[in-house]
């Protein structure tokens, strides 16, 4: 298939089956309901479980509403009005107040006692121990919370029924921005254990499908793949009270069918649209649509630097110099997101990040690049993606094709059924790929730390440096400003002129709204904040 059949082909609207069936769900619910909202996307959850591994992102849409943390986020507004979270501001929320001790070892929680769960069982330190025990025992809690230096259950202490003390060795400022992201929700340990085994201590299967939570929301109905209904837990003490009843989250496969329905107004939020229809909704101006870059998100080209022939560091740099960007950004996610290629500094000036690397399309370079790896005549290889992704994946793989076809790169393409990639990333089993990513904590060294070093899924280029390994070791408990910050354009350095991965740009999260739609507030982890929406 030729590129340019093929963008025309992934730009038809070709779903007027699941067409109907949507008109015949608006229907069913009338649009500017003051007390609910109606949510169209495109899957739904995998797991119910906020500590699951595997877990997708419309997991995420559940377990934030439905549970607790003992602190949450705040909020900031940005220049256009929209509302986003603030990683800087720490609240409480199951926690009615929390202090710090003087040396930062020590943080008390103080819960609020008139809280319950949403079977009416009243909260206490148990839930909480157990609950944070538990994420130290499932894996990707597990590394989540060690990188805020919790790695022990011991270090989760119960002073009396509503107090409770999470100790570290030293003072980490990513222990308390740890304890608000998602994996540490305290869950109704009684209701558990009961549906616990001697195989499951921790009620991992029975987690996956039901809730025992505390959230300002709850479960009302669940059909796998069709819809949830979430109800508004009236008592519910860890903040203000949420404005709606109840909130429909309905899945909608057909992209069409979900922008028919955003333009229709019969929807209250529609999310996923792509971004050619987000795109053209703008130009029509007749649907508010939020568009916010990915704080610290990215989407790139991963290259095993581990695996021939993308050991070769003059192999990677031929790669970055040959990728299509600005067609790419142009007709794949038609300039929904912000470049991070282009750049002009050929090393870090400040420690601002995501920021554009110093690479932009340009064959010559390429060839030279590859001449000085060795590979004159350049050499064949295999480029993956998720067919979950197959939207933006499939024609950025296309244009990658043709474009590295012009340096003697042949390239075969890899559709790896949904649901396999993460796998097969943990393995490292693919030498050259499409992914998206992002990171939950804000600050830079965070970031290197997690995607540019270590033996995880998520270190996508396998790169083993030894000069950033130290420099992440180094900035992590660096409280000198001027130390630590060229610690971090150190790590910048690092990867403009080593490219472990190829970084495309920081994609806009764009959701659109019906026009008595208000709250909506951008979350760290790009899903919904139920709590402030209002409508009507």
């Amino acid at each position: 298939m030729s590129r340019r059949t093929f963008l025309k082909k992934s730009g038809a609207l070709m779903a007027a089956p699941l067409l109907v069936d949507l008109l015949a769900m608006d229907s069913a619910f009338a649009q500017g309901t003051k007390g609910m909202i109606r949510i169209l996307a495109e899957a739904g959850p995998n797991t119910l479980d906020p500590a699951g591994s595997g877990f997708n992102r419309y997991s995420i849409n559940v377990t934030w509403n439905v549970y607790d943390r003992l602190v949450t986020f705040g909020s900031k507004k940005l220049e256009d009005g929209t509302e986003m979270y603030d990683y800087y501001k720490v609240v409480p929320q199951l926690a009615e107040s929390f202090s710090v001790s003087p040396d930062g070892k020590t943080i008390t929680f103080v819960l609020r006692k008139n809280a319950v769960f949403h079977d009416g069982t009243p909260i206490t330190s148990a839930d909480v121990k157990w609950s944070l025990d538990r994420a130290l025992a499932m894996p990707a809690s597990r590394s989540q919370l060690a990188t805020g230096s919790m790695t022990k259950p011991e270090q989760f202490v119960v002073v009396d029924d509503y107090t409770v003390r999470v100790v570290t060795e030293q003072a980490d400022r990513f222990t308390l921005p740890n304890l608000a992201v998602l994996f540490p929700a305290i869950i109704n340990s009684k209701l558990a254990k009961a549906n616990a085994t001697a195989a499951d201590p921790w009620a991992g299967d029975w987690l996956k499908s039901n809730t025992a939570a505390s959230g300002p929301f709850q479960v009302e109905s669940y059909k796998v793949g069709q819809e949830i209904i979430f109800k508004r837990f009236d008592k519910w003490t860890g903040g203000k009270l949420p404005a709606v009843e109840r909130i429909i989250y309905q899945v909608v496969p057909a992209g069409a069918s979900r922008r028919a329905a955003a333009e229709r107004g019969s929807a209250d939020i529609v999310l996923d649209l792509p971004p050619r229809d987000v795109s053209n909704m703008l130009a029509g101006k007749k649907v508010k649509i939020s568009g916010v870059p990915w704080t610290n998100g990215f989407q790139f080209l991963g290259m095993n630097n581990q695996m021939k022939p993308f050991d070769n560091i003059n192999v990677r740099r031929a790669i970055a110099h040959a990728v299509p960007y600005q067609a790419m950004f142009d007709t794949v996610i038609y300039k929904r997101g912000l470049p991070l290629y282009g750049g002009k500094e050929q090393e870090a000036k400040t420690i601002q990040w995501p920021t554009p690397l110093p690479y932009d399309t340009d064959l010559a370079k390429a060839k030279r690049y590859l001449a000085e790896a060795g590979m004159a005549d350049g050499f064949e290889t295999t480029f993956s993606f998720d067919m979950a992704q197959a939207a933006t994946a499939e024609p950025i793989a296309v244009l990658l094709q043709e474009s590295l076809a012009k340096i003697g790169i042949k390239l075969n393409i890899n559709k790896v059924p949904s649901g396999q990639l993460g796998s097969m990333l943990q393995n490292k089993e693919l030498a050259f790929f499409f992914e998206q990513s992002g990171a939950w904590l804000n600050d830079p060294d965070y970031f290197f730390r997690v995607f540019y070093q270590g033996d995880s899924r998520w270190n996508y280029g396998s790169y083993k440096n030894p000069e950033m390994i130290e420099a992440v070791k180094q900035a992590r408990f660096e409280g000198d400003k001027a130390r630590y910050e060229a610690l971090v354009r150190k790590m910048i350095t690092l990867a403009m002129t080593e490219v472990p991965i190829v970084l495309l740009w920081s994609p806009f999260l764009d959701v659109a709204f019906g026009p008595k739609l208000g709250g909506y507030e951008y979350m760290y982890h790009r899903q919904l904040e139920f709590r402030p929406l209002t409508n009507g």
